[in-house]
């Protein structure tokens, strides 16, 4: 099975994806836990860079990019792991880079580039004001990164809202609950789909 967990930055998918992880292991799953952007690959260290504003790129360029880092995750995790057995868990995939890429350019444009790749058999979307996910991120002390702004934040939602409407397996998570009421129905609908 492959679950990926998205939403807007603060809005605790990455605490969730973990968890579930966690979870799954004491049950005896065998998972896979990763995320996007890559971290220890030459093309998610760049896309990490460019989020920092340690370099400048144009929009394309960082959107392409997004899309070999998740051709490569692809190819030398996720597809491995799902061939074993595993149970993968991505925190973020590519409907990270419609919302947010949609920002900056077409959205057809980044579908058509996707159009291959993939698609989970459970998404998890974080449902959770974009003022909150400020409060959250500067509460923990963490750096802005380029779309860590209200403004933006408020945009991306819209867009992961359509990308929800388009795409099967979308489940949409009211991320005001507790971490405890957040955990449990995620763990629902995930025994669920694995029970079927």
């Amino acid at each position: 099975m492959f679950i990926a967990f998205e939403g807007l930055d603060g809005s605790g998918s990455s605490t969730q994806s973990r968890l579930l992880a966690e979870r799954m292991e004491k049950n005896g799953h065998a998972v896979l836990l990763t995320k996007e952007p890559t971290g220890d690959t030459p093309i998610g260290k760049m896309i990490r860079e460019i989020l920092q504003h340690k370099w400048e790129a144009a929009p394309h360029t960082l959107q392409l990019l997004f899309t070999a880092d998740r051709a490569e995750h692809l190819r030398t995790q996720i597809e491995p792991a799902l061939q074993n057995g595993q149970t993968v868990i991505t925190d973020r995939y590519l409907f990270s880079t419609l919302a947010y890429g949609a920002m900056d350019v077409r959205m057809g444009w980044l579908r058509e580039l996707s159009r291959f790749f993939r698609i989970p058999d459970i998404t998890f979307l974080f449902k959770l004001d974009p003022r909150e996910c400020i409060r959250r991120i500067t509460g923990r002390g963490s750096d802005f990164e380029l779309f860590e702004r209200h403004e933006k934040l408020a945009k991306v939602w819209e867009n992961y809202e359509k990308i929800a409407a388009d795409f099967p397996n979308f489940h949409i998570i009211d991320a005001t609950k507790s971490i405890e009421e957040i955990g449990e129905g995620v763990w629902t609908i995930v025994m669920g789909k694995i029970q079927e």
